[in-house]
Parts: structure tokens; sequence; C-alpha cells
């Protein structure tokens, strides 16, 4: 199976955050912390975004104003602490998708 390409990566960002914002649907933190099926959905497409954004070269990412670290860091966060991920912080990163979504879409008309 051949790894997937650069412009295919950033697909995989933007369609995780398109599952997440599906999933969501709405949910409050309430709702969220309550709904472990939810949860797992989100952070399995948090897992996406993270192994994805950490194979875009880094060159190309350092051309956009996006601290590309933060979703690199959250999958290290999951995969570290994967039987103490605090569900709030969770739930908080899903509401500061719009950033990311903005630049990798920048990222993909430009770069590709």
């Amino acid at each position: 199976m051949d790894k997937p390409t650069p412009v295919e990566r950033i697909e995989h960002i933007l369609a995780a955050i398109s599952s997440i914002r599906e999933f969501l649907n709405g949910a409050t933190l309430e709702s969220f912390t309550k709904d472990e099926m939810l949860q797992s959905a989100v952070k399995w497409n948090f897992l996406i975004i993270g192994e994805a954004i950490r194979n875009v070269d880094q060159a190309i990412l350092d051309k956009y104003p996006y601290p590309s670290h933060v979703p690199k860091s959250f999958l290290d966060y999951f995969i570290a602490s994967y039987n103490e991920v605090k569900i709030e912080r969770t739930y908080f990163a899903t509401q500061e998708l719009g950033s990311l979504e903005e630049v990798m879409r920048a990222v993909w008309k430009s770069e590709f």
C-alpha cells in the first residue's frame, strides 16, 4: 500500500474536520461528556488530523500563520494519555478547528 501523497494528507485533514463537525451536530460540552461513542469518533478524527499534518512538509506549513505543532502535539497527547484524556479539552479543541481548516484549504489551493 502506497503512502498518501501530501495532497491526500491535506484532504484527510479536511475530511476529519468535516466529520468532527458532523458528529458533534450541535452537541454541548455536557452532552459530549456523556456520550462515549461520540468522544471516540471525535478522538479518532483528531488522530487522523495529527498523523496527516505530521506528514506534510514542514517547509510548506511554515509559510502559513498557523501553529502546526498544536495538532501534532494533540496526536501525541491522545497516544500517550489514552486512558486519561481530558474530555473537556477534547471538546474545546473541536471548537477551534476553523483556523486549521482555513489554513489547510489555503495550503491545498496554493501549494498543490
